[in-house]
């Protein structure tokens, strides 16, 4: 298939490959198929179109052109010097991600100018050899991905090293005896870098930051995962010293500004394991035979000053993290476990959404009011869901169950509870009917022991006392973001009421806190 008609005159492979080049060059950003290239350039022969199909392969395999799927192709854009992000492999195939899209570019280690996994690079395209992958070469760092590793420490007689945990660099950080800062062969540590390799040095540098503790201590190695990932594992002392100031008191002055629920009947339920206790709901009957029914959240915003540096830390964090054991909460825990957790029998300040509903579950007003709170029970999921099969209101499915001995076992305010389950399956079953999505899926679960060690696992399903807990949070979840999208406070599509949140968007609140909002419908 050497030559071919063009126009009456042969056309060979020389002059077919100048005709694709000066097509792809002419519109640079655009994609073509085999189709469009064949009817641009008039190729109309069986032959001439196999040609131009293999010369367009051979053109892509010298980076030329770029092959899109599997019949169309476009002029590359990958230039002899690239900039994009390295990405370091354990089995060594590292690999060059350019900026401008394109292909991943195999890059050797002796080709790998030390980057480290993440690092921003500038690369040169090496020749591509025949029947071998693209390769480049590192010719610039241009910015670390970071400068603190984890890892273990090697101490010798006059040096030590740092060996980190992802193995994925050559050489180990070398840290000078006296920058050990007490640390001892085998502790897990934190690193910072001091001196990058350079054209003189091809070692890393480094300098002991931290000192996490001895390895296969079950508190280290979950802090060592946390510093790994560039996670907190403790808090600042400043933040700690802010914190053990705040008085959790509920004064004269607290109570005269707000509504007052304490002998309103209220509860919390959450896991069995759990030790931060941020939303309760209270239920009563009115004498118009309606069920007031409230969703209280820790009032983190009357503790956390805007601005403070627990509100800095708070925001820095943005989330609490969950590992199997332990909880690394966003705010410390003198706050979370303490002041702002919902615990039994003590006087709490909360932000509430208190619905008016009927006995199909239908709203009939809502306020949304700072209140303040004492939790009759703290109930775990699993005392709950106990009642709810006890009393027959389900079966362990979440279907009822007729042949169970109603009101054979009443348990603890049962009545109440069994009142805000049957709520809030009528709220689910409405919700569903309307449209919304089921996500109901099963979780592996671990149960630890006091060192650490897992027990025991098993899936756990979301059942009718979970349930009943996430319709009501769905509920005023919903209803606190049509009041802020309708009095023009935020623009969120959605918003999430948690005690984590409610310190976030501190500001959005202020903008309707004083305001009457019994009048505004659903």
């Amino acid at each position: 298939m050497g030559k071919e008609k063009k126009g009456g005159k042969r056309m060979n492979k020389q002059q077919l490959t100048d005709r694709l080049m000066s097509f792809f060059q002419s519109q640079p950003d655009k994609t073509f198929t085999f189709k469009d290239i064949f009817r641009s350039l008039k190729l109309n022969t069986h032959p001439l179109k196999m040609l131009a199909i293999d010369t367009m392969e051979e053109l892509s395999w010298d980076d030329v052109l770029t092959k899109v799927g599997d019949n169309a192709y476009r002029l590359s854009r990958m230039q002899q010097v690239a900039e994009g992000r390295f990405m370091r492999k354990a089995n060594g195939k590292n690999v060059f991600i350019p900026d401008e899209g394109g292909s991943p570019m195999f890059i050797s280690e002796r080709n790998s100018m030390s980057a480290l996994n993440g690092d921003r690079v500038k690369v040169s395209v090496m020749a591509r050899r025949r029947n071998h992958i693209r390769e480049g070469e590192v010719i610039e760092i241009l910015q670390r991905a970071k400068d603190r590793f984890v890892g273990r420490l090697r101490v010798d007689k006059n040096i030590a090293f740092l060996v980190t945990q992802e193995n994925l660099y050559v050489h180990d950080i070398i840290i000078p005896k006296r920058k050990l800062k007490g640390g001892k062969s085998d502790d897990k540590a934190v690193v910072k870098v001091t001196q990058w390799p350079d054209a003189d040095h091809k070692n890393i540098i480094g300098e002991v930051v931290d000192i996490l503790g001895k390895s296969g201590d079950n508190d280290v190695e979950m802090n060592t995962i946390l510093a790994q990932y560039g996670l907190p594992y403790h808090y600042p002392k400043a933040v700690e010293d802010a914190a053990e100031k705040i008085s959790g008191v509920v004064t004269p002055a607290d109570l005269a500004q707000r509504e007052d629920f304490r002998t309103t009947f209220t509860c919390t339920i959450d896991p069995k394991d759990a030790k931060d206790f941020d939303d309760a709901l209270s239920i009563k009957r009115l004498m118009d035979g309606t069920w007031e029914v409230g969703v209280h959240i820790a009032d983190v915003s009357h503790y956390v000053a805007e601005g403070s540096v627990i509100d800095k830390e708070a925001v820095k964090r943005a989330t609490s993290i969950y590992l199997v054991d332990r909880t690394i909460p966003m705010l410390p825990e003198r706050l979370c476990n303490f002041i702002c957790s919902l615990r039994p029998n003590e006087e709490k300040l909360a932000y509430s959404v208190v619905f008016n509903l009927d006995e199909d579950a239908d709203v009939k007003s809502f306020r949304i009011v700072h209140t303040v709170i004492k939790s009759d029970r703290r109930y775990a999921y699993e005392e709950v869901q106990e009642l709810l099969e006890r009393n027959g209101v389900v079966d362990g499915t979440g279907k009822p169950a007729p042949s169970a001995p109603r009101g054979g076992y009443q348990g603890e305010n049962a009545a109440a509870l069994i009142q805000l389950d049957k709520l809030a399956k009528k709220l689910r079953e409405r919700r569903f009917k309307n449209g919304a999505v089921k996500f109901d899926r099963e979780e592996l679960h671990f149960d630890v022991d006091d060192q650490g060690r897992p027990v025991r696992c098993y899936f756990k399903r979301s059942k009718d006392a979970n349930k009943l807990i996430e319709e009501f949070m769905l509920l005023a979840n919903r209803t606190v973001q049509r009041v802020l999208a309708r009095r023009n406070a935020v623009k969120w599509p959605k918003l999430c009421l948690t005690a984590c949140t409610t310190n976030l968007i501190r500001k959005s609140w202020k903008h309707f806190a004083s305001l009457s909002l019994s009048s505004v419908t659903k």
